[in-house]
């Protein structure tokens, strides 16, 4: 699933059409598509891992799920596009995503303050989610989008091995400043997520997300699907603390 910092990529990519006039729609959506053929795109915005094209009265929220793509100005080969926008200066294909109209304003519609690479970012309204649910695992509580908006498993897994917490932690149990720690890397990885992908390295620095060896101790890695979400959580029982 694209993350947060793939969506912010996103976002500056297709912002050369910002003022630009969709000239025709196509794709397989079963959404009505055909409204925003020959309406101008005001904003191109996100949130967390929402992809959103606001329009005179409506916006588009395009969510790119576990195996979305896109492509601009071409079209994957041998994929019908979920949907396709046509303007004067170029195209933006999307694949297999989710698509919903949002009737409200978007500053209505979206808290900000929730999204870890957003300006409006508020660690304090975030410990203040946290301290709300203290029987919460550490792994749900990275992945839910109403506190971190923008986090997925990568940044979860990457984050829990900087700050050395086991996933299955519990939220109420971690130390005052173990909780800082929490909130602090979530925003900080996503940002060193954002700059190593934009060069094309990402991988390159993953400490343990799919690895086998712990970097630190030089044991096993234990692979686990945990909490809720049961998304996979890759970590190291020797050098993270398990905290219940």
């Amino acid at each position: 699933m694209p993350e947060g910092p793939s969506i912010l990529i996103l976002r500056e990519e297709v912002a050369r059409f910002r003022g630009k006039t969709v000239r025709s729609v196509s794709g397989n959506s079963k959404l009505a598509i055909a409204r925003m053929e020959g309406r101008r795109i005001l904003s191109v915005r996100s949130w967390g891992k929402h992809f959103l094209l606001e329009f005179s009265g409506f916006s588009l929220r395009i969510h790119l799920m576990m195996f979305g793509s896109y492509r601009i100005d071409e079209q994957k080969a041998g994929a019908t596009p979920r949907l396709s926008l046509r303007f004067d200066t170029g195209e933006v294909n999307f694949y297999t995503c989710s698509l919903k109209y949002i009737e409200d304003p978007l500053d209505e519609a979206y808290d900000w303050s929730g999204d870890v690479l957003s300006d409006s970012w508020s660690p304090r309204k975030a410990r203040a989610k946290l301290k709300g649910a203290p029987d919460m695992l550490v792994c749900d509580a990275l992945l839910d989008q109403n506190i971190f908006a923008g986090v997925g498993n990568i940044i979860k897994n990457e984050v829990l091995y900087r700050i050395r917490v086991q996933p299955s932690s519990r939220v109420g149990c971690l130390p005052p400043r173990k909780l800082g720690e929490l909130i602090k890397e979530a925003r900080q990885y996503s940002f060193d997520f954002l700059e190593w992908k934009r060069a094309f390295v990402l991988k390159k620095h993953w400490l343990v997300h799919t690895k086998r060896k712990c970097p630190s101790c030089g044991g096993t890695l234990t692979k686990a699907h945990l909490g809720a979400t049961q998304r996979r959580s890759f970590f190291c029982e020797r050098c993270q603390q398990l905290y219940v």
